[in-house]
Order: C-alpha cells, then structure tokens, then sequence
C-alpha cells in the first residue's frame, strides 16, 4: 500500500492507495504542536480502521509547512520504517517549470498539475479552492507557465468579523440574491458572488494569454459552492486530484 500525505495551511489530507486505486482519505488539523510519536500513532490508528496489520510499504508527502513536513517524516520512519518521499520542483514531473524561479511553486500545486496532465485535455487551468485559491496553467506543450494566489473563501469572511466591529462570522453558503436583504447575506453575497466573478475574470484573461480556451479544473472543499455561481463552470470538479497527483509522481519518482 502506498500512503499519500497533502500538508496545507489549515488541513492534512492523507491518502491510502492500493494498486492506484484511492481506498480512503482522512482530514486531519495541520498541528505544529503535534509531535512525531502522536502523529505516528495517528497514522497507525487511521490505517488499522482500515485493515488491521495493513502493510504499507511506501509513502510522499507533499507539504507547504516544511517543518511538519519533517514531523511526519520522522514519524513515518520511527511508526513504518519507511523512508517517505518529500515532493519539490527538483522532482520528476510529468511537466517543465517555466517559472523565473522554480524553488517557489509549492509541493501541492505541483499535485495538481501532475493530475491534470496525466488526467485532462491541454491546456489545463486547476483551481483548488484551499486557505487560499490558487490557480495552477499548465499550456498545451506540458509547460507550467504559472498560476494565481489569492485569499481563499474562508480568510475572506474571517477578515471581515476579524477587522471590523459589527460584522459577524458567517458560515460559507451561497446567497440566493445578489444584493443582500441584511447583513449576512451581504457579506456572503461579497464573499461568494464576489469571489466567483473574480475567478470568471481571472479564466477569461489566462485563456486570452494563453490563446486558447482551457481545460478547467476544480479541487477543494467549496468547489460545490463556487461554480453554481459563475458563468464559466468547471469542466471537471475532482476532489481527490492533489491525492491522484501525489500517487502518479510517487510512481515517477520511485526508482530514483
């Protein structure tokens, strides 16, 4: 069995993959305060829900919190004795780096374009909808020409109750109207509608740059909630694309 292990900002998506198939994927919080020996166990308890005594025999990581990134290292080591792969642009990739400086582009973003070349028509736009929403363009000759960051839905709202004195926190939803009766749905109407038109642009002037209409691609938790509101809806929404990229680049990469 292969472990497959995303760290973000907010969230540790973790994968268990037999013979390129996705048989379960956890949540988990992305805790510096965990140790090594905790998040060992965790990975022990989460595999043996699964099949008691499963055997796994390898494992990468994909992290944009390098220390924690080394926690689960270490941990994978100690629990497994598996030495884990920890992805970078000096990884095998399906794709080149066109970017000034490819030590920038993080572990995940490279997932999800792994996944989009080996999965979809370029070229590809993905847009993985995290703590923040980032584009990733791969063009029609595997190049990664580039991509987007932009503060995600939940920064937004948490901003808004954050820095002002009388606006509440809200739950992420998308709002019938877009001229808000009160409030709440205000906010979110600024939050949703608002930040669907600003992906609708950003589409519209990444295909105007790149010459040609693109694949469009969607990953992350408010994907569901995004698209129903915007002109341009994704071709593809794949929840497990950074996973599936993971486990394609651990097979590029195994021998080296």
């Amino acid at each position: 069995m292969l472990l497959v292990i995303d760290i973000g900002n907010t969230n540790t998506n973790i994968g268990l993959f037999l013979n390129s198939k996705l048989l379960i994927n956890w949540n988990v919080a992305s805790d510096l305060k965990r140790t090594q020996d905790e998040y060992g166990i965790l990975l022990l308890n989460l595999i043996n829900s699964v099949q008691k005594e499963a055997e796994v025999k390898s494992c990468i990581i994909s992290t944009v919190v390098p220390p924690l990134g080394e926690t689960f290292k270490a941990a994978l080591k100690k629990y497994f004795n598996i030495e884990a792969l920890l992805l970078s642009y000096k990884s095998n990739l399906p794709f080149k780096i066109a970017l000034k400086n490819p030590k920038e582009i993080g572990a995940d973003r490279i997932a999800n374009a792994a996944a989009a070349v080996k999965l979809y028509k370029l070229p590809v736009i993905v847009i993985d909808f995290g703590t923040a929403t980032t584009f990733d363009i791969v063009d029609e000759n595997k190049n990664f020409v580039g991509g987007i960051i932009t503060p995600g839905l939940k920064i937004q709202a948490n901003s808004l109750s954050s820095f002002t004195s009388k606006l509440p926190k809200v739950k992420i939803e998308a709002p019938k109207e877009a001229i808000g009766k009160d409030t709440i749905s205000a906010m979110l109407s600024g939050i949703v509608r608002g930040h669907a038109c600003m992906i609708d642009g950003m589409i519209k002037l990444c295909e105007e740059e790149l010459g040609q209409k693109a694949t469009i691609v969607a990953t992350g938790g408010f994907s569901s909630v995004l698209f129903p509101n915007m002109e341009r809806r994704a071709d593809f929404i794949n929840k497990d694309l950074t996973l599936q990229g993971l486990e394609y680049l651990y097979n590029l990469n195994k021998e080296e």
